[in-house]
C-alpha cells in the first residue's frame, strides 16, 4: 500500500515575484501506508481538542487504496456534476475569541470528505457533521425518525434537550432558511433540502445550542431532519459554511469577525488531522497570501476565486485568461469546494496542463489510466521520484505552487499514482479538496478575500 507522506522541499510555495524564483521540481517520497435573539457565546478562550481520524472510530469495509479510491471517485463525480447542474439552473456585534474544532477525514464512510465533532443540545450530545463550503444549511437527523440512514452516533433526540426551540412559520428565521414551506403562521416551519445526487433532508426548523469543545453557541438555526436519505452514512448531518444567510459563519455574524479557516487532513491517514477555526486572530495565518473572492449573484452560496492561468515546472502555460472567467450571467468561473475531491478544469485547460506535466515528467514510468484519471504512473519499487511542480496563477499576481502529494495520488496497493485533475464537462471549474490538503486556507468573508497560508496540518 502506498501513500505520500513527506517532502524534502517545503510543502508549498507562495510567490508574488518573478517566475525564475519558482521551484520547477519537487521530490515525492513514497512509503506504505435572524429575528430571534442574537447568538450567545460562552467560554471564549482558544482551545484545542484531540485529533481523531474517522477510520479509527468507525468500522469500514475498505481494505486497500483501490477500494477507498473507487468509492471516493464515485462520490466525487456525483458531487461535481451536481454542483455544475445546480449553478447552471440558478443561472437561467459580538467579539469572539477564536474557537474551532477538529477536522477528520470521511473518506472511508461514504458521507462527505471531512467532518467535525459537534455537541448538539443541552446537555450536549456529540455528533459528526460534514463540513461543506458549498452549502448554507445546518441540519442533522432527529428523532422521531420516520426515515433515517445509518450514522455512527445515536440519532439526536430533541425531547432530551432543554435548549431546543421549534420555529414557527411566522418567524423571520423560517424565511431565511433555504427550502422552507408554510401555509399557516402558527404551524411549525418545515424545510426540504435536496441534493442532485438524490440525497435529501426534510424536517422542521429549530433554534438549538451547538458546542465546540469548551465553546457553546446558542440560538443557532438548524434543520431537524425526520426524513433523510443519501450519501451521509456515518455523519449525523451537515454544517453549512457557504456564503449564504443561514450558514454557520453568517449566523455567528460579527462574533467570528466574518472569518473561518481550515487545514484539511491528508487522505486515508490515521495519524494526521486538520483543524477548523472560527475567528480573525487564530483564523488568519501570518504570512498568508490573499486572493479576492468573487460573488456570483446566481449562486450566492459558493466561493469563487479569480484564476488567470496554470503552470508546470515554473513555466506559465499558454492559456487564455478568460477561460476561467466568471461571466456576468453567472456562467463559468472557479469555485473552491471542500465537498469535491478532484479539481475540474475546462477540457482545453486540462489537456494543456496534462500534456505539459507529462512532457516535464521525464523518466517517470507511465501506466494505464484509472477511472476518471488518464495520466497515471507505476511507481512500485521507488523510494522517491522527482516530479515537476504544478502552479495556480491567481489575480493580483499571486502564485500557489502545490506540493506533489496534492496532485499525484495513490489509487491502489500496487504503487499506481495518478495525476489528480480531470476535465470539466461544463464551463465551471472546481478547486477540489485534494489540491487544498495540508494548506491553511482562510476565508475572510467580511473583507472578501481567501488566504493561502503556511502548512499547519
Amino acid at each position: 500500500m502506498y501513500k505520500l507522506i513527506s517532502f524534502l522541499f517545503p510543502f508549498f510555495f507562495l510567490l508574488t515575484s518573478s517566475l525564475q524564483l519558482q521551484p520547477k521540481f519537487t521530490l515525492l517520497t513514497l512509503t506504505t501506508q435572524t429575528t430571534h435573539k442574537k447568538n450567545q457565546i460562552t467560554n471564549k478562550s482558544n482551545f484545542s481538542l484531540p485529533i481523531y481520524h474517522l477510520s479509527s472510530i468507525l468500522n469500514h469495509n475498505h481494505t486497500n487504496n483501490a477500494s477507498a479510491f473507487t468509492d471516493r471517485i464515485n462520490r466525487d463525480s456525483t458531487r461535481a456534476a451536481s454542483l455544475a447542474r445546480d449553478i447552471s439552473l440558478r443561472s437561467g456585534r459580538y467579539r469572539l475569541d477564536d474557537f474551532g474544532s477538529d477536522v477528520v477525514s470521511g473518506l472511508s464512510q461514504g458521507s462527505g470528505e471531512y467532518f467535525i465533532r459537534v455537541g448538539v443540545g443541552t446537555p450536549a450530545r456529540d455528533q459528526y457533521l460534514v463540513i461543506d463550503s458549498g452549502s448554507d444549511v445546518i441540519w442533522l437527523q432527529c428523532m422521531p425518525c420516520d426515515q433515517c440512514y445509518s450514522q455512527s452516533d445515536p440519532i439526536f433526540d430533541p425531547s432530551t434537550s432543554s435548549s431546543f426551540l421549534a420555529v414557527n412559520c411566522g418567524g423571520r428565521v423560517c424565511h431565511l432558511v433555504s427550502g422552507t414551506s408554510c401555509s399557516n403562521p402558527d404551524e411549525s416551519c418545515r424545510y426540504d433540502v435536496s441534493y442532485r445526487d438524490g440525497s435529501y433532508s426534510k424536517g422542521v426548523v429549530a433554534l438549538e445550542t451547538l458546542t465546540f469543545g469548551s465553546t457553546t453557541v446558542s440560538g443557532v438555526a438548524i434543520g431537524c431532519g425526520h426524513h433523510n436519505h443519501g450519501l451521509f452514512t456515518g455523519a449525523g448531518g451537515l454544517l453549512g459554511l457557504g456564503w449564504g444567510p443561514t450558514s454557520f459563519l453568517a449566523q455567528l455574524g460579527g462574533s467570528a469577525g466574518g472569518v473561518f479557516s481550515y487545514c484539511l487532513v491528508s487522505r486515508g491517514s490515521s495519524s494526521e488531522a486538520g483543524t477548523l477555526v472560527f475567528g480573525r486572530t487564530e483564523g488568519v495565518p501570518v504570512g498568508a497570501v490573499w486572493v479576492p473572492l468573487l460573488r456570483n449573484p446566481r449562486a450566492p452560496s459558493f466561493y469563487y476565486v479569480g484564476l488567470l492561468g496554470l503552470g508546470v515546472a515554473g513555466v506559465r502555460l499558454p492559456l487564455e485568461e478568460d477561460m476561467f472567467q466568471l461571466s456576468e450571467d453567472g456562467y463559468g468561473g472557479v469555485v473552491m469546494d471542500t465537498g469535491t475531491a478532484v479539481t475540474r478544469l475546462p477540457e482545453e485547460a486540462y489537456n494543456t496542463l496534462r500534456d505539459a506535466f507529462v512532457g516535464a515528467a521525464v523518466g517517470l514510468p507511465r501506466t494505464t489510466g484509472v477511472s476518471i484519471f488518464d495520466t497515471c504512473y507505476n511507481l512500485n519499487g521507488y523510494s522517491s521520484v522527482r516530479v515537476p511542480t504544478v502552479s495556480f496563477y491567481f489575480t493580483e499576481g499571486t502564485i500557489l505552487t502545490l506540493p506533489a502529494k496534492n496532485f499525484l495520488i495513490p489509487v491502489d496497493n500496487l504503487g499506481t499514482f495518478c495525476f489528480a485533475f480531470a476535465p470539466s464537462q461544463t464551463g465551471l471549474s472546481i478547486m477540489g479538496n485534494i489540491q487544498q490538503e495540508g494548506i491553511q486556507i482562510t476565508f475572510d468573508v467580511a473583507s472578501g478575500f481567501v488566504g493561502f497560508g503556511p502548512n499547519n496540518c
